[in-house]
C-alpha cells in the first residue's frame, strides 16, 4: 500500500449529499476527495481527467444513469478506477445490471458513514464491498442463471451462499426487504439505457489449478486472505499471488467479480 491518500470522485445530482460525503471522507488521513460531478456525462468528464482511484455512483441523474456512466469508465482504457453504487432505491435490477457494468461495490444513501469509509477503502484495495443481503442476491441470481433449463433449485440454496469477506468491524446497512415486497417502478431518464444482465459464461483464458480451485471456493465462502491461508496450511502472500491469479485467469475486477463468475460458470 502506498502512502498517497485514495483518490475519491463524488457523483451524485444532490450537492447537499456530495458535501455530505466529502465531510465524512475528508475526515480520513487516507483519503482525499479530488471532484465531483452532478451528471453521468461529467462524471466520465471528470473520470478521465482526475484519475481517481475510488468514485461513488449514484444511479438517477440528469443526462445519462450511473449505469451507464459506469459501463463508460469501466470501458476507458486510461482509467483505473473502482466504482461503488450509491443509491437510495434496494432495486435488483440497478443492483445486477452495475455490477455488470463493472461496478465493485454496491450500497444504499441510508448506510453509516462507517460504511462508506470501508467501502471506499476496500475497493481502493482491489477488494469488493456488499451487503451480505445483497451478495445472497447476487450469487443466487448467477446460480439460478447458470442450471440447465428445468432444473429444480438446490434447496435453500440462496441461503446457503455465504456473504463476500469483509474489513473487520465494517457494517453496511440491511438491505433486505420484507417478504413479497417490490420496489415501485421509477421512471428513468429519456434515452437512458440499461443493460440486460443475461450474459452467455465465458471460456476461462487458461483452467485454474487444482490449488486455485480451492482457492476459488473459499473465496465463494466468504474467506478471508488470513482463514484461507489457515485453511490450506500456506502463508498469506501465497493465497494472494493464488487470487491474483485466479482474478487474471476469469478476467474478473476484483474478488466479487470472481465469485460472481465463478457461479456462473459452475466454478464455484
Amino acid at each position: 500500500m502506498t502512502d498517497q491518500p485514495i483518490r475519491v470522485l463524488l457523483v451524485d445530482d444532490h450537492s447537499m449529499l456530495r458535501a455530505g460525503f466529502r465531510t465524512i471522507l475528508d475526515t480520513q488521513p487516507d483519503i482525499t476527495v479530488v471532484g465531483e460531478a452532478a451528471t453521468g456525462a461529467d462524471a466520465v468528464a471528470q473520470a478521465s481527467a482526475l484519475h481517481p482511484d475510488v468514485i461513488t455512483m449514484d444511479v438517477q441523474m440528469p443526462d445519462m444513469d450511473g449505469i451507464e456512466a459506469t459501463r463508460r469508465i469501466v470501458a476507458d482504457p486510461e482509467v483505473d478506477a473502482a466504482i461503488a453504487i450509491v443509491t437510495t432505491f434496494d432495486r435488483d435490477d440497478y443492483l445486477y445490471q452495475a455490477l455488470d457494468a463493472g461496478a465493485s461495490g454496491f450500497l444504499l444513501k441510508n448506510a453509516g458513514a462507517e460504511d462508506l469509509i470501508a467501502a471506499v477503502r476496500a475497493l481502493a484495495a482491489g477488494d469488493g464491498m456488499l451487503a451480505p443481503e445483497v451478495t445472497r442476491r447476487v450469487l443466487a441470481r448467477f446460480a439460478a442463471a447458470a442450471r440447465p433449463a428445468g432444473a429444480p433449485a438446490e434447496p435453500n440454496s440462496a441461503l446457503r451462499l455465504a456473504p463476500l469477506a469483509q474489513e473487520p468491524g465494517a457494517r453496511l446497512a440491511p438491505l433486505a426487504q420484507e417478504p413479497g415486497a417490490r420496489p415501485a417502478p421509477l421512471a428513468q431518464e429519456p434515452g437512458a439505457r440499461l443493460a440486460p444482465l443475461a450474459q452467455e459464461p465465458r471460456a476461462l483464458a487458461e483452467p485454474l489449478t487444482d490449488r486455485e480451485a480451492e482457492v476459488l471456493a473459499l473465496l465463494a465462502d466468504a474467506r478471508s486472505n488470513a482463514e484461507i491461508a489457515g485453511a490450506l496450511f500456506i502463508g498469506e502472500a501465497t493465497v494472494k499471488t493464488h487470487v491474483s491469479r485466479i482474478l487474471q485467469k476469469l478476467g474478473a475486477r476484483d474478488r466479487v467479480q470472481a465469485v460472481v463468475l465463478a457461479h456462473r460458470m459452475g466454478l464455484a
